[in-house]
């Protein structure tokens, strides 16, 4: 690869050349002025220049460990001062290395403001930027710095893809799996926690067990809780496993076991949650959170005493947390103290104003005790958050209780008393006298067994008093008053009260004032494992995110639900940096405020949550800490929150989520990692440096708190806004902006939509002896990268939206029909054209079972079950949504994501599920008529949210392949024309020479009313034919290739990942950015021509069965398409299903090509894979290493590297134990090489002889054009 490694004489010389030099006197001058240059600033002596040659960002944090560290550090200062005095003098016109280098030494500074400045410098002056992988890591670090996880990830995903073997390439594959999960993009997080656990594995990285953790966090993320639970067992029964992560791993096992049902019975579950949380504890005995779950699971068994205990140790172990009051505050209710609850739930909503559950709790609170004006005052502040699932439900009550209140005698409420006080009072009085006169239920043995530690307590809060009353005369009225009430309290305390009751209440009249009286506890230190405290002394509380909450109108609510617990709560980085290497923490720090998790990280802690980035529509936005109780208490926000204006602060509770200008792909995300279990507290409006870096980062939106929203990505083709984004003020015009930047693509360097160089430029070379002369000793130079695009290519980007834009009257543009009357009209060579025209992205082709007489019954539900009624059928299980809308779960919002779980069957069992459904819509068609009728009245929309959506099973990639099995279905498909069939001379899938399941066979789906194929591009881009079999109808959706760019940042914008995710588009905004959507009506006997590329999403209208292929057209078209997203799958580390570099040297075999561009194409990948297999053969024959001789048999599959899932051709490099087994584990080099560079454990299998591929490449020729038909 590039080095970045520049001298400083060099410097000054590059300098000097840039001024414009030309003629003797001029040069003269120049020579003079880079004398002077030298002569003015600091001058590196020839020792300190050999230092710094071939540093750059790649040792970013090991310098540290170096045992010359500071000397080290003293170099690189003295560096960036020479370089920043020669760019002064050379009044900006200075080589590109330069500061790319002055980049890599402010990073390894730790001085992220800087090298972000010389970074894009670089970026602006240099047009090849992209081959420097140093570079690409450097500005990756500086995004990850800045939680910039978008950009971060396209940066590394780029040295990945350019450098494999990048030095760092580990470690970028760990903040990849860390960055993925904090973004929820669960699929792409758990491919890389794989990749990384495969190489742990195998080379027993001392990460092994981090990693493993966070693959079985993420099953249970998407609720594959089997395969979840097998790997939280797998990893306890690690020998020597570290106390942290295997008290993480048993907390985590014993919540999902409470939590999730499919697990086994109530019973069991509880007990073995219990067991786990136990044994958690042991391991790590200050985890409030574990705490808080045994608490949970103690309180839905009826073990009120032992909740209550537990509640208090969270709270010791952790400081205040919403949740755990609200648990206290659910247990109170449950036990007819509802003065008690009260207290607790107000403590909650004051930590977390948009708490839902516990404003839920609250409002049924006040419901139960007949103060209904109360109860709607909280309802309404549940519907107000985020957090809140059920909506629906809550409308509809507060809309009932509304009526009721209409419906009463004037004055009947004011004549009754309240049993509780109304929530204004609630918020601001002292604790209700009664409860100090209240007795407790608990037992003298309970008593005694509280004793000691309520006597500690006595002795503790005395001290506060003390404090307090000294300061009596800085008090306020309000204060006042409650300190008298306080002193009241702590009276009836030492007089030997239920300690359990007035220990809280004290706790909570201390929270008032700001006392930390848990922090007391622990002898007011904060040790390593405590959170810091707030701007007052008082603890950085968090606001958490409430899940769905069980809603009864019945007054008390079960403590079941009121949070969702780990999978979608708290945040934690502390996986991440205990599994990167020493010293590479330093970008892994704390934002704003503390997680949802009221645990604490240790030192070589390993906390289990990633806090979810909420979206809402299009946006996906950092969660700022909670506002300190002075702020809440000081202003009285509760009269805000009853009217809907509690989100009018800055420090708003999490409300914040996406009201910043400008897109939503330019949020950055907040990340709350442990990093040696120290909390930092950061303003919202500040972005904390490294707490291993030597002094503190400057906040590099300072003059604007949402610039930090508008870090602009270098390789983004859309960074411009109506005003541009910012940086400290400035705009990106400003030419000594760090952020300036000139976007990519375009006419500013590279052109096409994809920015790939005309493939007509290709310079081939006469033969292939003549090309490998000109490649020979290359290898030993180091291997190039194996893209099969143009060397002049960047990595592939998304393309552009087409410009200029569409009119909105042209963005549902009619579906291309035609017509079929007869078997000529299917063989008509014009309809071939037809439908592979770019132009046409998608073609119906109607009345084609009829022109045909195709046999349609032959793929008939009947038929199917008395073929193979035991075939094996994938199901999906999804919801019955309108076809053009996509809501959540609860109906309160529409999203682009698309869930369903997986599961499997038979054909026979799913016949039997399909012929019920259509008997009971038969039977429930009549009953509904009235309701319809009653309904019309209301909005979709009202109607839509009434309730959960019906689920539905749509049976789906059912393999018609075997033609023993399928003989009379796959013989019927051979009636169709050439171009459609699913074997032909002209389909490229069929030169691949083995089977590629789905593509080149057919597959069926077996429907119901409502089953979705969720949008998606075909695999590598290739065509895709669908037949309807009815003998209900599909809805379809189209969008042109073009546009794929617009829809894959939508998908960003969702957090979705746009290659393994599922989605389904919201069509409002494809039409607000005016995407073009073809929609039409698919009919039994109807055959859909989906052209190349083309982005499709489709669903059920009735009960059908649709089969379906892929097809590639033999076409220029077609073939670059399909190397592109070959192309960009390497990059997003997906696996290409279709094997391009195989299945090109199978078609120079095979076919002759007289399109030029095709040839050209084919030819050129050629050229390229034939270059590395040459470059390979040399550098392991001068290293030595033998190859060994394993040809290829008949039909045997393309392969792919085990780890990294790239294709590997020719050259197979297997584990010495699975050639011995003759198993084959096969790897590419890269990723043979990253464990062991010598190749020691690996033998190295050919499967062609390079001679064969040369004859292959010279004998691949351009064919003459064949005469037209007429």
């Amino acid at each position: 690869m590039k080095s970045c490694g520049v001298s400083l004489t060099a410097a000054a010389s590059a300098a000097a050349r840039s001024l414009g030099v030309a003629g003797n006197d001029e040069e003269k001058m120049a020579s003079g002025k880079a004398t002077e240059i030298e002569e003015d600033f600091p001058k590196l002596t020839a020792q300190e220049k050999e230092s710094l040659v071939g540093i750059d960002s790649s040792l970013f944090g090991f310098h540290r460990l170096q045992e010359d560290g500071a000397r080290t550090k003293a170099l690189l200062l003295k560096a960036v001062s020479c370089y920043d005095a020669l760019i002064l003098k050379a009044e900006g016109k200075v080589d590109p290395d330069i500061f790319c280098q002055l980049g890599h030494f402010n990073l390894l500074l730790e001085d992220y403001s800087k090298a972000l400045s010389a970074y894009q410098r670089y970026f602006n002056s240099q047009s090849d930027y992209w081959k420097n992988a140093a570079f690409l890591y450097g500005l990756g670090m500086v995004y990850f710095h800045y939680n910039a996880f978008q950009w971060a990830i396209k940066a590394f995903q780029e040295v990945l893809y350019i450098d494999p073997s990048f030095s760092r390439a580990k470690e970028i594959h760990l903040r990849l799996g860390f960055m993925f999960k904090v973004n929820t993009d669960y699929e792409s997080s758990l491919k890389v926690n794989s990749i990384q656990f495969q190489f742990s594995f195998i080379y027993i990285a001392p990460n092994h067990n981090n990693i493993q953790f966070h693959i079985a966090h993420l099953y249970e993320i998407q609720k594959k809780y089997r395969a979840a639970k097998e790997a939280y067992e797998s990893l306890l029964q690690t020998e020597n496993l570290p106390a942290q992560v295997k008290a993480t791993t048993l907390q985590q096992l014993g919540w999902m076991h409470h939590t999730v049902e499919q697990l086994g019975d109530k019973g069991t579950k509880d007990s073995y949650a219990i067991q786990c949380l136990q044994k958690s504890l042991e391991a790590d005995p200050n985890s409030g959170q574990s705490w808080y779950f045994l608490g949970r699971c103690y309180s839905s068994i009826g073990k009120v005493q032992d909740a209550f205990i537990s509640y208090r140790q969270s709270i010791d172990k952790s400081e205040a947390s919403a949740d755990t009051w609200c648990s206290i505050g659910v247990l109170y209710q449950q036990q007819n103290q509802p003065m008690d609850a009260l207290q607790a739930y107000i403590c909650a909503v004051q930590l977390d104003h948009s708490h839902a559950a516990a404003w839920m709790d609250l409002g049924t609170l006040y419901e139960s005790c007949g103060q209904p004006h109360d109860a709607i005052k909280c309802y309404i502040n549940a519907t107000r958050s985020k957090a809140c699932l059920n909506t629906a439900a809550l409308t509809q009550r507060i809309k009932l209780l509304q009526a009721q209140l209409c419906n009463l005698q004037p004055g009947s409420l004011q004549n009754k008393s309240k049993m509780l006080p109304s929530i204004e009072e609630a918020w601001s009085l002292p604790i209700p006298a009664e409860l100090t006169s209240r007795q407790g239920t608990l037992n003298t043995a309970q008593t005694q067994q509280n004793w000691s530690e309520a006597h500690f307590a006595i002795i503790l809060i005395a001290k506060h008093l003390e404090h307090l009353r000294t300061n009596r005369a800085n008090l306020n009225p309000h204060q006042l008053q409650m300190l008298e009430q306080l002193e009241k309290q702590f009276s009836l305390m030492q007089h030997h009260q239920p300690f359990a009751h007035v220990t809280f209440c004290i706790i909570l009249f201390l929270h008032v004032f700001h006392v930390n009286y848990f922090g007391s506890l622990n002898g007011l230190q904060k040790g390593p494992g405590s959170h810091s405290a707030g701007p007052n002394g008082e603890p950085p509380f968090s606001s958490s995110s409430s899940p769905q909450t069980s809603f009864t109108s019945s007054g008390i609510l079960n403590q079941v639900g009121h949070s969702s617990g780990p999978c979608t709560a708290s945040s934690s980085a502390s996986a991440a940096a205990a599994a990167l290497p020493s010293g590479q923490e330093a970008a892994i720090r704390h934002s704003g405020g503390t997680s949802h998790s009221p645990s604490t990280t240790p030192a070589q802690g390993l906390t289990n949550h990633i806090q979810p980035r909420v979206t809402d529509g299009s946006a996906s936005a950092s969660l700022p800490s909670s506002p300190a109780p002075s702020v809440l208490s000081s202003d009285n926000p509760l009269s805000a929150l009853i009217k809907g204006k509690a989100n009018t602060t800055s420090n708003d509770n999490n409300n914040n989520y996406s009201n910043h200008g400008g897109s939503s792909s330019e949020k950055m995300n907040n990340v709350h990692p442990g990093l040696n279990g120290a909390t930092k507290p950061v303003s919202e409006h500040s972005v904390a440096s490294s707490p291993l870096s030597a002094t503190a980062m400057p906040s590099p939106c300072s003059a604007d708190p949402h610039t930090i929203n508008s870090l602009p990505c270098l390789n983004s083709p859309s960074s411009t806004n109506s005003q541009g984004p910012t940086l400290n003020g400035k705009g990106l015009e400003d030419s000594q902006s760090p952020m300036k930047v000139e976007p990519c693509g375009g006419p500013h360097r590279h052109s096409g939509p994809a920015g790939l160089a005309p493939w007509s430029s290709v310079s081939i070379y006469p033969s292939s002896s003549e090309m490998l002369k000109a490649c020979r000793n290359l290898g030993k130079n180091g291997l190039s990268t194996s893209s099969i695009l143009l060397d002049r290519c960047p990595p592939p980007r998304p393309p552009r939206a087409p410009s200029p834009p569409l009119p909105k009257d042209k963005l549902n543009p009619p579906t291309p029909s035609i017509y079929l009357e007869n078997k000529r009209d299917a063989f008509f060579p014009p309809l071939h054209q037809f439908c592979t025209n770019p132009t046409n992205p998608v073609t119906v082709i109607r009345g084609l079972a009829g022109a045909l007489k195709l046999d349609l019954g032959l793929f008939s539900t009947k038929t199917l079950v008395e073929a193979n009624p035991d075939h094996l059928v994938e199901v999906r299980t999804q919801l019955a949504q309108p076809t053009d809308e996509n809501w959540d779960p609860s109906g309160n919002r529409k999203m682009w994501r698309c869930e369903s779980s997986r599961s499997h069957t038979t054909i026979i069992k799913y016949a039997q599920y399909q012929a019920s459904s259509f008997q009971e819509s038969l039977r429930e068609e009549n009953e509904k008529k009235k309701e319809v009728e009653a309904e019309a009245g209301s909005s979709d929309g009202v109607k839509r949210r009434k309730g959960l959506f019906k689920h539905i099973k749509f049976g789906t990639n059912i393999e018609l392949s075997d033609d023993k099995k399928w003989k009379q279905q796959l013989q019927e498909l051979t009636k169709l024309p050439a171009f459609a069939r699913v074997v032909s001379a002209g389909n490229l899938l069929s030169h691949v020479g083995h089977t590629i399941l789905g593509m080149n066979t057919v597959q069926l789906y077996m429907k119901v009313p409502g089953s979705r194929t969720p949008g998606h591009q075909e695999n590598n881009n290739f065509c895709s034919v669908n037949i309807n079999i009815g003998p209900g109808d599909c809805e379809w959706f189209a969008v042109p290739e073009p546009y794929w760019g617009v829809i894959n940042e939508f998908c960003e914008k969702n957090n979705i990942n746009y290659l393994m995710g599922s989605w389904w588009p919201n069509l409002e905004d494809l039409y607000e950015t005016n995407v073009p959507v073809y929609r039409f009506i698919q009919r039994p006997g109807d055959l859909v021509w989906l052209n190349t590329g083309t982005v499709h999403w489709v669903q059920a209208i009735g009960w059908c069965n649709n089969i379906a292929w892929n097809v590639g057209s033999l076409t220029a078209h077609q073939y670059k398409l399909a190397v592109e997203r070959y192309e960009w799958n390497k990059l997003q580390s997906v696996k290409s299903i279709v094997p391009m570099i195989h299945l090109s040297w199978n078609m120079a075999r095979n076919i002759k090509v007289s399109d030029h561009k095709l040839y050209e194409m084919i030819k050129y990948c050629l050229l390229r894979t034939l270059k590395q297999c040459q470059m390979q053969r040399e550098l392991l024959l001068a290293a030595g290493k033998e190859l060994v001789w394993h040809g290829r048999t008949q039909n045997e599959p393309a392969h792919y590297c085990s780890i990294c899932e790239v294709e590997v051709f020719d050259l197979l490099f297997v584990t010495s134990e699975s050639n011995s087994r003759k198993t084959y584990v096969v790897h590419c080099q890269d990723c043979a090489r990253r464990g062991s560079t010598n190749l020691d454990n690996f033998v190295v299998l050919e499967q062609y002889k390079i001679e064969d591929l040369m004859q292959i490449y010279d004998q691949f020729t351009l064919a003459s054009p064949l005469p037209s038909s007429s």
